[in-house]
């Protein structure tokens, strides 16, 4: 994990404990019980949004983030119970236990790879950009292969070789890791990447491009490794 990153993960957790600490000043009690509703719906808010964002909205952090708002209490003490889960998801990051920040530095490294694509795109390179952002695909999918136990290498004759992309995502579709409806996506975006990899410009446009490279990075946010 590079650092910069988490620093800005810890540093977004710390901003939320910062301001439960802030309205703890601001209470005549331990419990913030006589704070405006209205300061204690900015700090969920923006604890739940914390959450979501680096641990995932369906991770067992969001989970317990939504079972405190369901506690059968006031309002001040579910508050507090979520920012209690703040605490825990910031100590449990900083002890190296989150699998989802290694997710977060390949979603940093292939979003680099995509800006460059959509910067070349934006240039009038649409054959640079097609090639680009099907090799981000295929990476992607060798570490989603590697996340999910599936080996991406097959033996041969001549040794152990990498499959190919196409093998990778069929298995990737056999395991379940995502949808049928997902793997025929991928097999055209990965077509048209071999187009712009084998000169065959005039096969496709610069719009089918552009669209290409939304879906594919919508594809890397829905499918996180």
């Amino acid at each position: 994990m590079s650092t910069s990153i988490g620093s800005n993960v810890i540093q977004q957790l710390e901003d939320v404990l910062s301001l439960r600490d802030q309205l703890r000043q601001k209470s005549k009690h331990d419990d913030c019980s006589d704070l405006p509703p209205g300061d204690l719906r900015l700090l969920a808010a923006r604890a739940r949004a914390a959450i979501d964002r680096i641990a995932g909205s369906s991770s067992t952090y969001a989970r317990d983030a939504a079972e405190s708002m369901s506690m059968n209490t006031y309002f001040a003490e579910q508050v507090l119970t979520l920012v209690g889960v703040v605490e825990a998801l910031k100590a449990d990051i900083q002890a190296g236990y989150l699998e989802t920040l290694r997710e977060l530095l390949h979603a940093e490294v292939f979003s680099d790879f995509l800006d460059m694509a959509d910067h070349l795109l934006a240039e009038g390179y649409e054959d640079a950009a097609a090639v680009i952002g099907g090799s981000s695909l295929e990476s992607h999918l060798r570490q989603l292969c590697t996340k999910n136990g599936i080996p991406v290498t097959t033996p041969s004759p001549k040794g152990t070789l990498p499959k190919k992309a196409d093998t990778l995502n069929s298995e990737l579709a056999a395991a379940s890791v995502y949808s049928k409806l997902d793997q025929k996506s991928v097999t055209s975006w990965l077509d048209l990447r071999n187009k712009a990899a084998h000169g065959h410009y005039t096969d496709y446009t610069k719009e089918q491009v552009a669209l290409f490279l939304q879906a594919v990075q919508d594809f890397i946010v829905r499918n996180p490794a």
